[in-house]
């Protein structure tokens, strides 16, 4: 069968259109799995933006302060970051939690243990359980990962609905230095005011023993703080970055360059 020219011409035009088309298509694609792996995945499920921008740190009224490696720098979280050590991760198949000491100790040695401190700390309106000055019953929750406000009611289904978050998980510290410290100073470490918060169950297990490069919390306001309070973490405990993690909290703080260090105040 033959072919007219302005035929030929025709097919190879529409040819080239579906070659430019299917380029495009991919060039498309690929960029959305570039923004995904960077900011993307973190602003997939963001809260409203009215959640809070920081969390409390420390009560002098009745907590005590726990000893660091060193003292928190009083620098801009970015200056802070440039301190850290940039390494890769050391292996994790040897992590035991039980290497950061028993769960919830009384380390500050003020009567009560770590984490009724947290919720007695991050809470309002607590209630007390009868007769203690320590175990708390009930209070409510302005949660800092997702924005929302939670009623937290002390008992075997209802407890988990907040719960107590490293803020640099013991599972990453582990990988970042820590197998390096004492005893002591990992104990400290798990029990530190500056690396705990109380947040959302359902958020913390999520999070797990990530770090910022692959989780950040969906309350956007929050994350300066959040990132700024991890790297405060690091340099007081002597803990290092990847090179992923810098990048990062780096995104984040230049949303916020004025963000300082977090230190008990």
């Amino acid at each position: 069968m033959s072919t007219t020219w302005a035929a030929y011409r025709r097919a190879r035009r529409q040819s080239r259109q579906a070659w430019v088309l299917l380029i495009v298509l991919i060039a498309g694609a690929l960029g959305g799995v570039a923004w995904f792996f960077t900011d993307g995945q973190f602003g997939v499920a963001e809260a409203p933006g009215n959640g809070p921008t920081e969390a409390p740190v420390f009560d002098s009224a009745w907590m005590k302060p726990v000893e660091p490696v060193q003292p928190v720098p009083a620098d801009s979280a970015v200056d802070a970051l440039e301190t850290l050590s940039v390494k890769g991760r050391a292996v994790k198949d040897n992590y035991d939690r039980n290497e950061f000491g028993q769960a919830w100790l009384d380390v500050d040695r003020n009567g009560c243990d770590t984490r009724n401190d947290i919720l007695r700390r991050d809470l309002t309106a607590v209630e007390f359980s009868a007769g203690s000055k320590c175990r708390i019953a009930s209070g409510e929750l302005r949660e800092p990962y997702v924005g929302q406000d939670i009623h937290f009611r002390r008992g075997s289904e209802s407890s988990a609905a907040v719960q107590i978050d490293h803020v640099v998980a013991l599972g990453d510290a582990w990988q970042k230095g820590a197998q390096q410290l004492t005893a002591k100073q990992r104990q400290s470490l798990a029990n530190d005011p500056l690396n705990l918060i109380a947040v959302d169950g359902a958020a913390n297990v999520k999070k797990s023993a990530s770090d910022a490069a692959s989780w950040l919390p969906a309350n956007r306001g929050f994350r300066c703080h959040y990132v700024a309070r991890q790297i405060s973490v690091k340099a007081a405990y002597q803990l290092w970055v990847t090179q992923a993690e810098k990048d990062a909290m780096k995104r984040v703080l230049d949303s916020c360059p004025g963000q300082q260090t977090i230190r008990a105040r």
